[in-house]
């Protein structure tokens, strides 16, 4: 898995790196066929301090790609909404690729 992580007015300190991988190593437990994650962290200049803090997240799994964003006034939990988020697409995908059909008993004769 190729994991980029990039900040947009924001230095990606080692210990928010660290924070972030944790974090996505959930999403990889649940579906082991992630080819490129690319994250990126934003603060943005508004006047409210609410949703300053965005996390984006663009994931290529095999057969399709995903994406999801959050935004909060905090950005480890702009991170936990973004994972969340993508947590639920992965799961989705997984059971989407999934064959549910069961084979049909043999008849005894």
């Amino acid at each position: 898995m190729n994991l980029i992580i990039s900040g947009h007015h924001l230095e990606v300190t080692p210990a928010l790196r660290q924070y972030v991988t944790g974090k996505l190593d959930r999403i990889t437990r649940h579906f082991d066929q992630v080819v490129d994650v690319k994250v990126l962290l934003t603060v943005e200049k508004q006047k409210e301090k609410e949703k300053r803090q965005r996390a984006e997240c663009n994931i290529h799994v095999k057969g399709n790609d995903l994406f999801a964003e959050s935004a909060h006034e905090d950005l480890y939990a702009a991170v936990d909404d973004l994972v969340d988020k993508l947590d639920r697409q992965v799961v989705k995908h997984k059971d989407r690729i999934t064959d549910h059909q069961h084979a049909a008993p043999k008849r005894m004769m």
